[in-house]
């Protein structure tokens, strides 16, 4: 739900222009022990043909682990943008013109849970492959894929939704609404049979250091970690802050709300009250205590980003930021790592 430009006028809205950042120690809400899981799928390389990196499509500049290509580099790297029906992707030109500029050039948006272009990964995967040189796996005939990405972007759907199209079979991997359900590097899944090819998928692994504080909402908006780290209130406020900048007013429609408001106390009030997300209070008084319903502002926050995350306020681009900025400058000239080796490999000078 967008208003326009004179009802807002009209309205005297005054958005804010920035967020509050200052006293928010980002390092404390990411966990630490993540190198381990990194070091990991470095060690399953030799058995890898192409590593695939899923990550949240309403954050696609934004919060990626620069350690995958760092690491991961001599393998072909194809870059999956999950969650597509919660994004919204009006520049989604402007977007793969902004990630070839950062040298990725196969990208393919998903929706997993409608299986919504799961069907061009496979013969990217294989077109990706064969233009590369296999190392030590040149004599295989099956392909294996390595399944990476930050936590809760979907990489376990990925794999159910390839096996439902490719081998019409279910579940294979356990999959969740907050971060952390996979623990460890598994075993091989198959995901399909002609070619026979098998997938790896690995723990969530966020990046040694975030870059700023607001990346770091990005990604606790997108349930990167878990919520009380930050502080639903928090996010909620940052979640805010953006629809309204972003002239996104869903939230006014869904929670029948009077207008668009940049008050995250006066919004969560309305939100708990029109739920009756409410709590009792003991208030000591002159004459003793009494008790005082007031509004439950944390359970509004959580259903305020559970609204968000269920795509229940309308698609959302968290990075249209970043969008403005325009694309890095175009790397043409510089071959990713992958295809350095596959050149080298065939006598081809570097």
């Amino acid at each position: 739900m967008r208003l326009s430009a004179v009802a807002l006028r009209a309205a005297g809205a005054a958005w804010r222009e920035c967020f509050p950042l200052q006293g928010r120690d980002v390092a404390r809400w990411f966990p630490g022990h993540m190198a381990k899981g990194l070091k990991k799928m470095q060690s399953s390389l030799k058995l890898v043909d192409c590593v695939v990196e899923v990550h949240d499509a309403r954050i696609p500049l934004s919060g990626r682990n620069p350690l995958f290509q760092e690491t991961l580099g001599l393998k072909p790297h194809l870059l999956v943008l999950n969650k597509m029906d919660l994004a919204d992707l009006t520049e989604q030109r402007k977007i793969q013109q902004h990630l070839a500029g950062e040298g990725l050039k196969h990208v393919i948006f998903t929706n997993c849970i409608k299986d919504e272009n799961i069907k061009q990964i496979i013969p990217k995967v294989i077109e990706l492959v064969g233009s590369s040189y296999r190392y030590h796996r040149s004599e295989n005939l099956d392909y294996c894929i390595l399944v990476v990405g930050v936590p809760n972007v979907g990489k376990s759907s990925l794999i159910n939704s390839l096996r439902r199209q490719h081998l019409r079979t279910g579940k294979a991997a356990r999959v969740g609404g907050e971060p952390g359900i996979t623990r460890a590097v598994m075993s091989r899944v198959q995901v399909c049979e002609r070619p026979l090819i098998f997938l790896m998928d690995t723990p969530g692994v966020l990046a040694p250091r975030i870059g700023s504080v607001e990346t770091g909402l990005k990604l606790a908006l997108c349930g990167t970690v878990l919520d009380h780290l930050v502080g639903e209130e928090t996010m909620a406020d940052y979640l805010l802050y953006t629809l309204n900048r972003h002239q996104l007013f869903g939230y006014v429609q869904h929670y029948g709300l009077d207008g668009a408001s940049d008050d995250i106390e006066h919004v969560l009030k309305r939100v708990a009250m029109r739920l009756r997300k409410t709590r009792k209070v003991k208030v000591l008084t002159g004459t003793g205590d009494v008790n005082v319903v007031q509004p439950n502002y944390s359970a509004a926050a959580q259903d305020f980003l559970r609204t968000f995350r269920s795509g229940l306020i309308g698609p959302v681009m968290l990075d249209r930021d970043v969008l403005q900025d325009g694309p890095p400058a175009d790397t043409d000239s510089a071959p990713t790592a992958w295809q350095m080796a596959s050149r080298t490999s065939s006598g081809q000078s570097v």
